[in-house]
């Protein structure tokens, strides 16, 4: 079975200049990120599915963009891949005083337990203390400053109003945001009698960023939660396009009620219930 030393040395090959992959030779930091972001949706998509049988094959492909951005760090004398390895261990280890009170990775693990609150209260603790020890210019440290602008839009909101509720800037529970949701519902649709449609971008970037701030009070993953939606979506489409192919009749010579009563037929056998027509 092959190891980890043989996938770095499969990339240093990948990588020779004289006997490499040309496309591998012509890759850089940039022009691997999509690849990497494509890799990890399709890691959370095997899960998502249940696909255990793939997931350690999505898993070596995700791996395999980290070995990729060490080769290129150790072309440029920049790290190598066991830089990265100790890197990552020492800051588990420095975020779990819970588990690692002396910071040692084999002590004695007979140590006090913590509640989950406490663990996160802690972990938060830590990471602020990480964010202040990085800062050049301590005058101008955001506690916004390290929330990858590259996440999916959904998520970095998400983050985005965590962090700020570190500080006491967050509404006092869910109904508040739902009447926020309202108040950015109302002014959509003010925005479109209007028809401004600068206004409407921005006002309906206002609702998304107030729904979010609703899931995240109600402790459901936004990202996760849309994606259930998209799912469903899918699913419930497909059946409405496979009906109409058993009946021979063509989905273009449908009226919007024909697809919706389909819709609620799909919706309806989801649930095991029995169809009313």
């Amino acid at each position: 079975m092959y190891t980890l030393d043989d996938l770095l040395n499969l990339m240093s090959r990948l990588r020779d200049p004289q006997y490499g992959c040309p496309w591998d030779i012509k890759q850089t930091y940039a022009t691997i990120v999509p690849h990497t972001l494509e890799e990890a949706y399709e890691v959370a998509d095997a899960i998502e599915r249940s696909d255990f049988e793939h997931l350690q094959g999505e898993l070596g492909d995700l791996l395999f963009q980290v070995v990729y951005y060490s080769q290129l760090a150790r072309e440029e004398g920049r790290f190598e891949f066991a830089g990265v390895i100790d890197s990552i261990t020492r800051k588990l280890i420095r975020r779990h005083p819970h588990v690692f009170p002396t910071g040692d990775l084999y002590a004695s693990l007979d140590v006090p337990r913590l509640s989950e609150e406490q663990v996160k209260l802690r972990w938060e603790e830590i990471k602020a203390h990480e964010r202040a020890e990085k800062a050049h210019a301590p005058q101008q440290l955001s506690l916004l400053d390290d929330v990858p602008t590259a996440l999916p839009a959904l998520s970095r909101a998400a983050k985005l109003q965590k962090r700020a509720a570190q500080v006491g800037f967050d509404w006092p529970g869910a109904l508040p945001v739902l009447d926020k949701v309202r108040e950015e519902l109302d002014e959509v649709l003010e925005a479109m009698a209007d028809d401004d449609s600068a206004a409407i971008h921005d006002e309906v970037g206002d609702l998304l960023f107030s729904v979010v701030n609703l899931a995240r009070h109600l402790k459901v993953d936004p990202e996760t939660a849309l994606r259930g939606a998209n799912a469903k979506f899918d699913r419930r489409f497909r059946f409405i396009e496979q009906a109409l192919r058993d009946t021979l009749r063509p989905i273009e010579d449908c009226t919007l009620e024909d697809l919706d009563a389909l819709w609620g037929e799909a919706k309806r056998q989801e649930k095991n219930l029995p169809s009313c027509g």
